[in-house]
């Protein structure tokens, strides 16, 4: 592991342990060179999933974009970075388990909104806005008047 302050690979490990969602092991590490103290943070990967974006160019999924995309959509929300972690861990692992080696970036965006709007309804229709790309206020309006119908929908089948 390469240290993120003098970049020499000489550190070592003083302490490991699960981290508290019990998705990775959390490292406190040790750079022998300069004696910065940095934690890292190593997950279990089940498979590479590659996203497949609208264009059709092909990247890695990146756990960190979408935990950014997410933290914007609840700038400001009652909720705090374990929940959202867990989110995104979440989401990585029904991607991980569907078992394609691809998916499309509208999986990806479907599943978070999944996610959010089980979280927060501010976040959720924050998060549309970008995914869906609004233009006008009216963009708003037509989205919040469909999630109310399926929310009453789902209380309806309950």
């Amino acid at each position: 592991m390469r240290c993120p302050f003098c970049g020499s690979e000489n550190t070592s490990v003083k302490d490991s342990r699960s981290a508290e969602d019990d998705t990775a092991v959390r490292r406190r590490r040790v750079c022998e060179s300069c004696g910065a103290r940095f934690t890292t943070f190593e997950r279990v990967q089940l498979r590479e999933v590659t996203v497949v974006k609208r264009d059709g160019k092909r990247v890695p999924f990146d756990r960190e974009r979408l935990t950014k995309s997410i933290t914007i959509a609840l700038r400001k929300r009652p909720v705090d970075r374990e929940q959202i972690d867990q989110m995104v861990s979440g989401i990585l692992r029904k991607l991980e388990s569907a078992g394609e080696p691809e998916v499309a970036s509208n999986d990806v965006g479907e599943l978070a909104m999944e996610a959010l709007r089980m979280v927060d309804p501010v976040g959720y229709v924050r998060f549309a806005s970008v995914y869906k790309d609004f233009r006008d206020p009216s963009d708003f309006a037509q989205f919040i008047e469909k999630a109310a119908l399926e929310d009453e929908e789902d209380l309806e089948d309950e």
